[in-house]
């Protein structure tokens, strides 16, 4: 049975250029397939194996507030909501439904533009929950989660032929824990090796609009609360990736709060156990507005 502790020191690894894949594996080796825990409600919002979540409801029959966990990984096939389940279970200890959501990868049907689909529909998948508050409903990704959880809180804003388009759910913020959040700059300072590209399927210079869809950096302003939580440590995404989101978010008008963590690295960030991931939690909560 894998560990906490055991995933912080796989993520040690590295996950920068060739040490992106051996992060990625080892956590993989060490990692059990994703199973929901205790309590939790397995929603299926498609017909592939990945097209699935785990709701995580408090105790009571009243409405409660949403926090939709989305994993990272690099987008890549190797990891899964395993990581973000413990969070979730966490979040529901709080008073707050964790939702748990798993996504098609890169390497197994992922990338451009399913993951973004597969995001947005498990996401809608929501408004069918008689105990959703769906005024109340924020995500909280972390790495190549956090990504994705900032390009979900903008999808009202995007055009109506693009993936993710028209959503049910309107988000009311994003918690992003040390997200890649600026798609042209880490493809440039290659984060994650060969990561951005494998995943959107193309370069910035072939094709410009598909960044500008995909990344929230190039979608400013998303005029939705953001908040930023990175390690001064961090070696696999850079924390300049949430000092630039920040201030060119700023700058555009977009309520945005970072929040550095010093001596902190990458992993700390999604252990329950750890104080890193509380101060995500009360982001969300901040947010959620409890």
């Amino acid at each position: 049975m894998i560990t906490r502790r055991n995933l912080l020191l796989a993520g040690t690894v590295g996950v920068a250029g060739v040490g992106a894949t051996a992060g990625v594996a080892a956590l993989a080796r060490r990692s059990p397939k994703a199973q929901p825990g205790k309590g939790a409600m397995t929603i299926s919002y498609g017909t592939d194996e990945s097209q699935v979540a785990d709701l995580y409801l408090p105790e009571g029959n009243g409405k409660v507030p949403v926090a939709v966990v989305i994993h990272g990984g690099f987008w890549m096939s190797s990891y899964g909501r395993e990581l973000a389940t413990p969070l979730a279970e966490d979040l529901a200890k709080q008073g707050i439904a964790g939702y748990a959501i798993e996504y098609r990868r890169v390497g197994n049907g992922g990338g451009w533009p399913a993951t973004f689909e597969d995001v947005a529909a498990a996401i809608d998948k929501l408004a069918d929950q008689p105990r959703v508050d769906l005024s109340k409903v924020v995500a909280v990704g972390h790495s190549a989660g956090g990504h994705l959880a900032v390009w979900a809180a903008g999808r009202a804003g995007l055009p109506p032929e693009a993936p993710g388009a028209t959503p049910r759910v309107v988000l009311a913020g994003a918690v992003s824990q040390a997200g890649v959040l600026d798609l042209v700059n880490a493809y440039d300072e290659q984060v994650g090796g060969d990561a951005v590209p494998a995943f959107l399927g193309t370069t910035p210079a072939k094709d410009r609009k598909r960044y500008q869809l995909a990344s929230p950096y190039e979608r400013l302003p998303l005029n939705v609360p953001v908040a930023l939580v990175h390690g001064t440590r961090d070696g696999q995404v850079p924390i300049e990736q949430s000092r630039r989101y920040r201030d060119a978010a700023v700058a555009k008008g977009d309520q945005v709060k970072l929040t550095e963590l010093e001596h902190v690295g990458h992993f700390e960030l999604i252990d329950p156990d750890d104080k890193a991931w509380q101060t995500c939690r009360a982001e969300t909560v901040r947010l959620l507005g409890t």
